[in-house]
């Protein structure tokens, strides 16, 4: 069978009539081949058995066959997203002058998207007849719609286009699953496959199935006299509290389960009063595999815009005299780094020390070329009371951060502005710890390579103490201390002199 008969089949239900295979995964170490398929339409239990009894006649009987079927919706934000890092990716010379504001989607069938383009662009396209061609394939294996693309005159203006920051986000990262063990049918006989992550049902769905461990349940009746059960339900990544309507012919085997007890559930997940509401159609008993142990989440997808704040273009006059790229080591000048410093309301950067400190103020400056060329600089509203040594240590007072910025409305924002950077501070370690925790509280996971101007200067001076002040001193740099854009633009200065002293980056 091969994927055109395999589509034509699954096709024939309902709720499957438009889907779409996105990819085949096989991994030969684990014996399995699993099937990613894509929906815009409501899918049944049913229809998703029925897809999976097709996946497991089209491979091979020595394989174990798996599916993965999702419903996904095109959108113009996220057939916008698509392209773009489709030419980030594939076509570096049409991303360099595509920006989203360029491309217009019209829904439809098919879902028609243009560029607009000046006569330079124009010609290019029209020499690389693949890339649009290349952009319909690739936007019809992500949704299940036909895709036309086309160009569109318009004269570009040289001045800067103000980014949109109203559009909605969209988080377009596959979600994460697990096989479901040890079936005991209640409400089915046909034991699910796999099972969502709980920390993944952040998407509407009509047939989600979740598997887990009972850590509540309390029988409540509805406003029309109907008996259900709220059951809360864990399975390591997450916590997902639903409710089921009793019915009379399962209702013996529902009332005996308790705390303690595993469940798999199929029900719906829909949006009731703007927020996600999960109810399960169907209980049975299941459990993740004993060795469960959770996959971690790949990060989102770097912003397109900055929202919140954004990067100002700055020359430091004071220190051209660094800017000679004669003298410039070749690392210094082929890698980005974004070096900054944060102001907290304590020490605790780790929550198994205690409850963590939060974020003031984020400040950094980014290195381009050898050159400091970028700053960026918020207070962070820690949405607590400053003790008062932190007050004196820093200045910045509770008054200040009233009406600043939420340290999860910055982080996007500084993902952003470290994509594809080295980091580098005075401790960095301590800072960084800071970063990724309120970073990956939103699944932004910041894993850039990180350097510390501590240890360079520890390895190539003789000083007293290694204390930003001291290297401040060593190079006459004078700083407004204890303040995070201060330090971290003496923290640049003094990271470019060190590079430029060691002629090359460290190389742990």
């Amino acid at each position: 069978m091969n994927e055109q008969q395999f589509l034509a089949r699954i096709r024939t239900r309902e709720g499957l009539r438009r889907a779409v295979l996105n990819r085949i995964e096989a991994d030969k170490g684990a014996g399995t081949v699993t099937f990613f398929v894509l929906t815009d339409a409501a899918y049944t239990a049913e229809d998703e058995q029925f897809a999976a009894q097709a996946v497991r006649e089209a491979v091979p009987a020595c394989f174990e066959a798996r599916l993965e079927l999702h419903k996904t919706v095109a959108d113009p934000s996220l057939v916008r997203r698509k392209i773009l890092e489709y030419l980030a990716s594939h076509h570096r010379a049409a991303a360099a002058c595509i920006r989203a504001e360029d491309i217009d989607v019209q829904m439809g069938d098919p879902v028609n998207f243009t560029f607009a383009v000046d006569d330079a662009e124009r010609t290019f396209f029209e020499r690389n007849e693949g890339v649009i061609e290349g952009i319909e394939r690739m936007l019809g294996r992500n949704f299940c719609n036909t895709f036309a693309g086309g160009l569109r005159s318009a004269v570009k203006e040289e001045q800067e286009v103000e980014e949109e920051g109203d559009e909605p986000v969209f988080d377009d990262r596959p979600v994460r699953s697990f096989p479901v063990t040890d079936f005991e049918p209640i409400d089915l006989t046909d034991a699910p496959k796999v099972a969502t992550y709980i920390a993944d049902c952040k998407f509407a769905s009509d047939s989600l199935t979740v598997c887990g461990e009972i850590t509540h349940m309390i029988e409540r009746v509805s406003q029309k006299g109907k008996p259900y059960i709220r059951f809360t339900l864990s399975d390591k990544t997450g916590v997902l509290s639903f409710s089921y309507f009793i019915k009379k012919k399962t209702e013996k085997k529902i009332r005996e389960l308790k705390p303690g007890d595993f469940i798999v559930c199929t029900g719906a997940n829909e949006l009731y009063n703007e927020r996600l509401s999960y109810t399960a159609r169907y209980i049975n008993r299941g459990a993740p595999p004993r060795d469960f142990e959770p996959v971690r989440r790949k990060s989102r997808a770097v912003p397109a815009h900055y929202t919140c704040i954004r990067p100002e273009k700055i020359v430091d006059y004071n220190q051209i005299n660094l800017f000679e790229q004669a003298t410039m080591p070749p690392d210094l000048v082929e890698n980005t780094f974004v070096v900054f410093d944060l102001e907290t309301t304590g020490l605790i950067n780790n929550p198994a020390a205690g409850r963590m400190d939060a974020i003031t103020e984020i400040g950094a400056v980014k290195i381009e070329k050898g050159e400091i060329r970028e700053r960026f600089s918020t207070l962070v509203d820690p949405q607590r009371k400053l003790e008062e040594q932190i007050v004196k240590l820093t200045g910045i007072t509770d008054d200040m951060l009233v009406g600043q910025p939420k340290i999860e409305q910055v982080i996007p924002d500084f993902f952003k502005f470290c994509d594809g950077c080295i980091l580098v501070g005075h401790n960095v370690q301590f800072d960084y710890q800071f970063i990724r925790y309120y970073g990956g509280k939103d699944e932004y996971m910041f894993e850039n390579r990180a350097l510390d101007t501590m240890t360079l200067a520890q390895e190539l001076l003789f000083l007293p103490n290694y204390k930003l002040n001291t290297l401040a001193d060593h190079y006459g740099i004078s700083f407004n201390h204890h303040r995070a854009w201060d330090d971290a633009l003496t923290t640049a200065k003094i990271f470019i002199e060190l590079i430029k002293a060691k002629k090359c980056l460290p190389t742990a």
